[in-house]
């Protein structure tokens, strides 16, 4: 199916947009889990991979500006030709900025999974050798549960995951298991 972006020209945008490296291995890591999470739920990795990997495409153009996240996102993406329900879900990530709730199921998996991606690099930066190959699923797991660490990373926001059906364990466990499959291209 098309969704009027391929990852080539995906990665192209990212490049026109994103200066900051470490944004962009945060793109690749939630096109990674996205496109484990779809597999594990039978959808269309293609179209979760591709959410993930465009998600936060404004982020240096909003300059941390919660309330224009993702709408410059949009813009981009509909000048570009790309389909509204990857649109939709990219903007609902942000739910707060476009005054919605997250209902559907690509909504509840990106946001879990992008924000599940900065607990995970989090846990291995605390690792000797900094590597994602070291975290092991029960410590990405015990960190969670530690309020304090990794504060950025909502815990509210991660347990969306059992709004797809997906428990927690389980959820950390598919994530962990996505980036370590990336970890070269993340540098850890």
């Amino acid at each position: 199916m098309s969704y009027g972006i391929n990852r080539e020209q995906a990665l192209e945008l990212l490049d026109q947009h994103l200066s900051n490296p470490n944004l962009v291995k945060h793109c690749l890591a939630s096109e990674a889990v996205m496109r484990r999470l779809a597999r594990q739920l039978g959808e269309d990795e293609e179209l979760w991979g591709l959410t993930g990997l465009l998600h936060d495409l404004d982020v240096e153009l909003t300059q941390d500006d919660l309330s224009r996240h993702t709408h410059e996102t949009a813009r981009i993406l509909r000048a570009e030709g790309v389909a509204e329900q990857i649109i939709d879900a990219i903007c609902m990530h942000n739910a707060a900025a476009h005054d919605r709730t997250r209902s559907e199921p690509l909504h509840h998996a990106l946001a879990a999974g992008e924000t599940m991606t900065g607990l995970i690099i989090a846990t291995a930066l605390v690792y000797p050798d900094k590597k994602l190959a070291s975290v092991k699923p029960k410590s990405v797991r015990k960190r969670y549960k530690e309020k304090l660490f990794a504060a950025g990373a909502d815990r509210a926001i991660i347990a969306e995951c059992e709004q797809i059906g997906i428990p927690l364990p389980e959820f950390c466990d598919l994530c962990l298991e996505a980036m370590q499959e990336l970890a070269p291209e993340l540098g850890l």
